[in-house]
């Protein structure tokens, strides 16, 4: 773990796995940061380059001050592969975290290897935003001023119904969600740029291999943004896990991380030894 200079405000990264395999950036949705990928998921990245950081203002990365974009985001990514001497990287994004790999993937061509673009959400025509009951769900737990309501509204609307009623899933998410938890102000800003986001019509431009996934049960961002993304981008595949919800990675670990292993496999950066 380490904090490096990006743009000249610290960025948190953690940096783990072997040196030597495929680079991966590691891009967290809103409210979200380095520590809430899970080791479930991480073990199954084992022998990658498993490269995960904290956007501005969040986990231990540095506060700036004013609005942001998505792509904002993105370029600080891309600037954060400059920092550790990266020329190209796979990038898995998911949810927010996924339209800041659209952005960098658009406006960086060179710099993304395998694209995998989990649980998102494109803009634009045809793309279907969260519910309002969803919304409301999630800002009467946020609101109420009890910080285990508001672990338990957000457990209920980032997984299927059958994960829901796992309570051992729900106490290693809840484990995770209070390290470091993202400031209600930082996710308003979050939430703002996430409505900014429009790259439909732009997507026919991306060149990267691009994998996306999305669970069928996804109440946050519908499965039709997942179709809707991989149609979009040329040549795309898409993986639509069933009976799972928004948080495909939590919920199914072991399929989600060989899921992107064998995508990264199959386009390497790094030459075989000899």
């Amino acid at each position: 773990m380490a904090l490096v200079d990006v743009n000249g405000a610290p960025v948190h990264v953690d940096r783990r796995g072997a040196r030597t395999g495929e680079p991966l950036l590691l891009v967290q949705g809103l409210s979200g940061h380095s520590a809430h990928w899970g080791q479930p998921f991480l073990s199954g990245l084992s022998g990658l380059d498993l490269i995960a950081y904290d956007h501005r203002n969040t986990g231990r990365s540095a506060r700036r001050p004013g609005a942001f974009t998505i792509a904002d985001l993105a370029d600080d990514a891309a600037r954060l592969l400059d920092v550790l001497g990266l020329a190209r990287a796979h990038v898995l994004g998911i949810s927010m975290g996924g339209m800041v790999a659209q952005e960098l993937a658009l406006r960086h061509p060179d710099r993304v290897g395998a694209l995998v673009i989990g649980c998102s959400y494109p803009g634009g025509q045809g793309s279907v935003l969260t519910s309002g009951e969803v919304i409301q769900e999630l800002a009467g737990g946020l609101l109420g001023g009890d910080p285990a309501r508001a672990q338990r509204a957000a457990w209920q609307v980032n997984v299927s119904a059958a994960a829901a009623r796992d309570e051992a899933l729900f106490e290693a998410f809840s484990a995770l969600a209070r390290v470091d938890p993202v400031p209600l102000e930082v996710m308003m800003s979050q939430f703002r740029a996430v409505m900014g986001h429009d790259a439909s019509a732009r997507l026919s431009a991306v060149t990267a291999p691009t994998l996306v996934i999305h669970g069928d049960e996804d109440r946050l961002l519908p499965v039709a943004n997942g179709r809707l993304i991989a149609a979009r981008i040329p040549e795309a595949r898409l993986e639509v896990l069933g009976s799972v919800g928004h948080l495909f990675f939590v919920e199914r670990p072991e399929r989600s991380a060989r899921l992107v292993r064998d995508w990264v496999a199959g386009h390497a950066l790094v030459a075989p030894a000899q």
